[in-house]
């Protein structure tokens, strides 16, 4: 594989902004916290809530926002004082991070300010969980995903197509990547991946690499000059973030072929209008332009299955899909009401999987192929 220097001028110098950038927020926080320790008032800190409650749906930009609404974590709390020092440990590890130019993982973070507190027996965190809620609260507090704090998370994701990048100074052409594809990586921001050469006409994110497999032995990307990505389920913010640079650099129509279930609803509601936690960075995740073409509660009858293909719906499933029905940019949607009433009323939901029952390639040959044309896809 052929490799290229990065453009050092450039990409070293939006890494030196945005690393001056969040270090300037974390030297803030502590002197903040600094000045009311000397000043006689209590240490205290505050932190964004990342809360339904504190979302809001602008719905003239088609994404979620987050709101004004904050809570405070004060060091003399008794029921506080553990999250103050956690949220101040962290804040000290990531400009560390920072310093030596070095990066961990979310797994590594914890690992890193783990340890006995001085005198006591206890632990400075109990487990990942909660470490991993302290770094979501500094994400929000300076304004900065977690990849622009020096952490990563695991890789989840996988892409294939018509697109040559630079991942790190590396040329890859996404065109000869073979049967598994391109490893989509945690960090994707511009100052890591760049965008070549793109022939690419439109970008489909499949659900699963089970779905993604079938499209890429049809070699569905190469006859319909495409980019072909999957999330491994809910997709990490990765994926998200690189599909979201792919519509809004490059101008790529985003389709999502997903489950005809709540789950595949709500994964689509999370790459078109962002999510309650990371609404703060809509801007960068939200893709309001994204389509959902399938699977569709009228693709039952429309298609000609039989019953094999129908898992019933549960209580939870039920209850969810009347939850998501419900959301504001759902709510007044006619299309999305009749496709949750449709999967309601059906009373089973349908896998993508689902269409082998039709042929081995009928969803590469046929189904997308068939919605594509028709622009039969719901907004």
């Amino acid at each position: 594989m052929a490799k290229s220097k990065p453009a050092a001028g450039s990409v070293s110098r939006r890494i030196k902004e945005r690393d001056t950038r969040t270090l300037r927020g974390i030297v803030e926080l502590a002197d903040d916290v600094a000045k009311k320790a000397l000043g006689g008032k209590e240490p205290r800190v505050e932190i964004p809530l990342r809360t339904r409650s504190n979302t809001i749906w602008n719905r003239k930009r088609g994404i979620l926002e987050m709101g004004s609404a904050t809570a405070e974590r004060e060091l003399f709390n008794l029921n506080q004082a553990k999250q103050f020092m956690q949220t101040c440990l962290h804040a000290r590890g990531i400009k560390e991070l920072i310093e030596v130019e070095k990066s961990l993982s979310l797994r590594g973070m914890f690992y890193k300010g783990l340890h006995t507190v001085a005198g006591t027996s206890e632990k400075t965190f109990t487990d990942q969980d909660e470490s991993d809620g302290i770094l979501e609260d500094l994400e929000v507090s300076l304004g900065a995903l977690r990849e622009e704090l020096h952490i990563f998370a695991k890789k989840k994701g996988t892409m294939i197509g018509n697109i040559t990048i630079i991942d790190s100074g590396d040329e890859i052409d996404c065109r000869r990547m073979g049967s598994g594809g391109y490893a989509i990586p945690s960090i994707v921001e511009p100052d890591v991946i760049q965008f070549k050469k793109c022939e690419a006409r439109f970008v489909l994110h499949v659900e699963k690499d089970t779905v993604w497999g079938r499209f890429n032995e049809d070699r569905f990307w190469q006859e319909h000059n495409c980019i072909l990505t999957e999330g491994g389920g809910q997709p990490s913010r990765g994926v998200r973030r690189l599909l979201q640079r792919l519509n809004s650099e490059l101008g790529l129509p985003i389709y999502c072929l997903l489950d005809c279930d709540p789950w595949g609803h709500y994964i689509f509601s999370v790459i078109k209008q962002g999510s309650i936690s990371l609404a703060f960075e809509s801007n960068r995740l939200a893709i309001p332009e994204a389509k959902f073409i399938g699977v569709r509660s009228k693709d039952y009858k429309a298609c000609g299955f039989t019953d094999d293909v129908q898992i019933k719906l549960n209580d939870n499933d039920i209850k969810r899909a009347k939850e998501i029905a419900a959301y504001p940019w759902f709510e007044h949607h006619k299309g999305w009401q009749r496709e949750i009433q449709g999967l309601l009323d059906n009373g089973f939901k349908m896998e993508v999987e689902a269409m082998i029952n039709k042929g081995i390639s009928f969803v590469t040959e046929e189904y997308v192929p068939a919605r594509l044309k028709a622009k039969d896809w719901l907004e």
